[in-house]
């Protein structure tokens, strides 16, 4: 049995999702932790721009990307103008472009289908597609199937889960 870190509730050998919160099992136990110095630290993060700068994007043709605000992890916006977001459900024929399932999304209240971000010639829009939880921009609550547009740097929420769309300048 595979016991889940977030909820506790025992799962089969193989499970690689949580079957009672959804969180990923697989890689959890392999976790490790480095000390790092200050030094380490700062030749790190030499490379990221001041708040009003632009963040540097992987490939090319990245248009932009999200932040997770909880985990830090970076999730660029590439290839493709739009994106559905939301979180795998075991047995669901629901996929979601962009998968939150490995950042509690379940516990977020993030719904299967939850949202849209798409660019638009110069402009990023964001849909929500009838979420359970709803979505925020920057803390107002956004109406259903109703396309909002997205500035660098806003917060965008899907249920609890916050992340900051970052857009690279054209």
């Amino acid at each position: 049995m595979i016991i889940c870190s977030n909820c506790k509730h025992s799962n089969m050998d193989g499970a690689l999702f949580c079957a009672e919160c959804g969180a990923q099992l697989v890689g959890a136990d392999g976790l490790t932790t480095q000390n790092i110095t200050t030094k380490q630290f700062d030749e790190l993060n030499k490379d990221i721009p001041s708040q009003d700068g632009y963040q540097s994007f992987e490939g090319s043709d990245a248009w932009g990307s999200l932040h997770l605000l909880d985990t830090g992890q970076v999730l660029p916006l590439s290839t493709r103008n739009e994106f559905t977001m939301g979180r795998i459900s075991e047995g669901q024929p629901i996929m979601p472009d962009i998968d939150l399932s490995p950042y509690q999304a379940y516990a977020a209240g993030v719904s299967r289908l939850h949202g849209v971000i798409k660019r638009d010639g110069i402009r990023i829009v964001f849909m929500d597609l009838g979420s359970a939880n709803g979505s925020y921009i920057n803390g107002k609550r956004l109406a259903s199937n109703v396309e909002q547009v997205l500035n660098h740097g806003d917060i965008v929420a899907l249920g609890k889960l916050k992340m900051q769309i970052l857009i690279k300048n054209a």
